[in-house]
């Protein structure tokens, strides 16, 4: 039986490397994106392989059209097919500014890596799907995007990362509308706190909240783990759920519980 083979975009490091690692564990050859660091993705590929996965690194910023398109060629070079896109890339702001002070330039950067570049895509790997025929389930492919909390939680200094995940959020209703009778199933996956790099500069603010305060933000009084969200994408990767499309899943510690 040939192995299934996914693309993780933001695959270097943080929630990526986790999602990338619990991949290869389910079987799974990855191919493993990166923007800029390519000593992490090969780290990445280390320990992908090390996981008893296989896969390769594929460069790509996806903000910019032509990178998209040969992320999406290179990997059906490598595989053959695209069973799995995950759309993890994204970047936080990097300065957080106030809501009446944050200017364009932030806003335009996230817009085009944390939403357009997912969104196009999206796109193309939705026809690469749709031209493929369908696995022993008798699915063409899965879709998985990686939001956050901040879909729903407002953060006035740093607005403009709440704005395009709450768009990617959309994003995967649209997809799934789209795509459902198709064989592509889309889903959502919402992290809470993760301990990445992304989350260092905050780290103390955090420590406090989850761990310090009387109840703490989350009901499970820690830190997320980045294979805390990528365990939640092999269970999709799995075909664990089957009969679901659209749905966003919580991997928060319980951060969303709203709580007296």
């Amino acid at each position: 039986m040939i192995k299934k083979s996914a693309l993780v975009t933001g695959a270097s490091r943080g929630i990526g490397r986790g999602i990338a690692i619990e991949l290869a564990r389910a079987g799974y050859r990855v191919a493993i994106n990166y923007a800029g660091n390519a000593e992490a993705a090969a780290e990445a590929l280390e320990l992908v392989k090390g996981a008893g996965g296989e896969g390769f690194i594929v460069q790509g910023d996806v903000s910019v059209a032509a990178d998209r398109e040969r992320l999406v060629a290179e990997t059906v070079q490598q595989f053959g097919r695209i069973d799995l896109l995950v759309n993890n890339a994204g970047v936080a702001p990097k300065v957080r500014a106030d809501l009446l002070d944050a200017g364009e330039e932030s806003f335009d950067r996230l817009f085009n890596i944390n939403l357009k570049g997912p969104y196009f895509l999206t796109q193309l790997v939705a026809k690469q799907m749709l031209s493929q025929g369908t696995d022993e389930e008798g699915f063409r492919g899965r879709i998985v995007n990686i939001t956050s909390i901040s879909v729903y939680t407002a953060s006035i200094n740093r607005g403009d990362y709440c704005m395009v995940k709450a768009g990617l959020a959309m994003m995967t209703k649209l997809f799934a509308d789209r795509l459902a009778n198709d064989g592509i199933n889309v889903y959502e996956i919402r992290p809470g706190v993760i301990a990445t790099d992304m989350t260092g500069a905050v780290k103390e603010k955090y420590d406090k909240l989850i761990l310090q305060d009387e109840r703490g933000i989350t009901p499970i009084r820690r830190w997320g783990k980045p294979e805390d969200i990528g365990r939640a994408v092999r269970a999709i990767a799995e075909d664990r759920f089957p009969f679901t499309t659209g749905t966003a899943f919580d991997v928060d510690g319980g951060f969303h519980l709203q709580r007296l």
